[in-house]
């Protein structure tokens, strides 16, 4: 079985690359419309496609978390988009990992509606929108509402406090526009799989137009306290053309109440002991 798997991964591994080297060889001369400020125009509604948010590495299908929903509930495999197909951790770091893949049900920030962090929020199975202009560019994410504000003219700016969504600075780099994100909480995961990173975390994202209804994702992560090296992901965004296409309010909050607060709730058996000793109190 494990055979099998190595010689899938290694298919799908070339394939992939096959594909990327198609989009950089044949896309990346493209020059894209202007907007009012001379910069490259990449305003409007993206999503990504694919299994990053399962899982930023070449992975199997597996069973899903209810395994009452069959095939619709199963975690579908995929091929993954980091850079030479493994995240360079370091042996906590990987450790660290396997328990929380291990239990990530439980544990994934996003499953509680946290906001996504980065890059999480760019590749997972939910719209976003991109609003720019020449001193700040605004990301609104459909999932938990979550957005980011891109500064574009304060490259000297600090961040004051650590944030989900992160400290974020942005340029233009010919076609493409250049974000470096810091000082981001530790508790963001990049996707359901328990890959992680510490407060220490650096995220460099490329978006480039390679045509009129698509961006190059491309991201560098590096964190010494977790991973060897600075390692890479990338992947193709494709912006939503649906004649009456918008962002639907998603604030999933209502529907994490219950696993957030569900142990706070009384027994039946505590609420009838609490209201037998307040009845007490009142009769005497």
């Amino acid at each position: 079985m494990k055979k099998e798997f190595l010689s899938l991964k290694s298919s799908c591994l070339i394939l992939f690359a096959a594909f990327s080297c198609n989009v950089l060889s044949q896309n990346f001369d493209y020059q894209a419309p202007v907007d009012a400020y001379g910069n490259p125009d990449i305003n409007g509604i993206w999503q990504a496609l694919g299994t990053a948010h399962w899982d930023l590495e070449t992975h199997e299908s597996r069973v899903g978390p209810i395994w009452e929903l069959g095939a619709i509930g199963a975690i579908p495999g995929g091929v993954g988009v980091v850079e030479g197909d493994e995240i360079p951790y370091t042996a906590d770091g990987f450790q660290k990992k396997l328990e929380n893949q291990e239990n990530w049900l439980g544990l994934d920030p996003v499953v509680r509606c946290y906001m996504p962090g980065i890059p999480r929020a760019n590749y997972m199975p939910y719209p976003f929108q991109i609003f720019q202009t020449n001193i700040s560019i605004l990301f609104a994410y459909q999932f938990a509402s979550a957005s980011r504000n891109v500064f574009m003219n304060r490259p000297d700016y600090e961040a004051q406090i650590l944030t989900v969504m992160g400290h974020n600075l942005g340029h233009w780099e010919g076609q493409s526009l250049v974000i470096t994100t810091t000082d981001q909480y530790d508790w963001t995961w990049f996707d359901h799989s328990g890959n992680h990173h510490s407060e220490a975390l650096t995220v460099t994202e490329k978006f480039t137009p390679v045509g009129s209804n698509t961006l190059w994702y491309e991201a560098e992560i590096d964190d010494p306290e977790v991973y060897t090296r600075p390692w890479k992901i990338s992947m193709p965004l494709y912006r939503r053309l649906e004649r009456d296409m918008r962002l639907v309010e998603f604030k999933c909050q209502e529907f994490s109440e219950e696993i957030i607060y569900g142990h706070l709730r009384q027994s039946e058996e505590s609420a009838a002991a609490l209201k037998e000793i307040r009845e007490n109190i009142q009769s005497n």
